[in-house]
């Protein structure tokens, strides 16, 4: 059973984007997304703009609007399942020890990827896959809908305010906040709009993102001491 907050002893959960959160893929999926552009005669850093804003199929209707959508994400699956299988990955630094940290049953993924090129990843840069793995193929609504981490939380038994959210993207930190979660933002220079704490990196949030999910920290958004 699940404490009720504010009690000694309350269940807390973390949840946790993937690409740009714990796992560098920045130059991954710019890569794969020059190819495609340039596949279909595009402008590939005007593609790759659109591609940061919007899901893959909203990206088609802005920059190939005559083109099939579903060739053209036939066309990106295929580069970014090979992308998985020869290109060069690095988890962000603080990302394995703390997972590695985090009790089983206590943490998930919710990531706008799908589930076999993270654990793809995952196992090239040596980091435990969790329990809960929440990808684009689970939910009908991506991000920023809440939807996502609310299937994250109800298949953890938790409730959204018994949630931290840890993100990098405007979307993801919008879906967090929808879905009524405490959210903090990491590895970006300034804060994104939203987040109840910023964390320049991911290592600089391992020691209170453990507070929290240990129930040490007295406010769900204050630093640790």
């Amino acid at each position: 059973m699940i404490s009720e907050p504010g009690r000694s002893g309350a269940m807390r959960y973390v949840l946790f984007d993937v690409d740009g959160t714990l796992i560098d893929a920045l130059d991954n999926q710019r890569l794969v997304w020059r190819t495609w552009a340039e596949r279909y005669g595009l402008d590939p850093e005007e593609v790759y703009q659109v591609a940061l804003r919007t899901r893959p199929m909203e990206t088609f209707a802005q920059v190939a609007p005559d083109q099939d959508p579903h060739q053209c994400l036939a066309a990106l699956h295929e580069l970014e399942d090979e992308d998985v299988r020869t290109g060069a990955y690095t988890a962000f630094d603080g990302a394995s020890e703390l997972l590695n940290a985090l009790k089983p049953g206590a943490w998930a993924l919710v990531t706008s990827n799908y589930e076999h090129r993270v654990r793809g990843r995952f196992a090239r840069t040596g980091l435990p896959v969790p329990q809960v793995l929440v990808d684009a193929a689970a939910v009908e609504e991506g991000k920023p809908s809440p939807v996502p981490y609310l299937r994250a939380a109800a298949a953890l038994g938790a409730r959204p305010e018994d949630c931290l959210v840890i993100e990098d993207a405007v979307s993801g930190v919008q879906s967090g906040l929808r879905a009524g979660m405490t959210v903090w933002g990491v590895n970006t220079p300034a804060a994104v709009d939203g987040v109840h704490r910023h964390f320049g990196t991911l290592h600089e949030a391992v020691r209170d993102i453990l507070a929290f999910a240990s129930g040490l920290l007295p406010d769900r958004t204050e630093a640790c001491a």
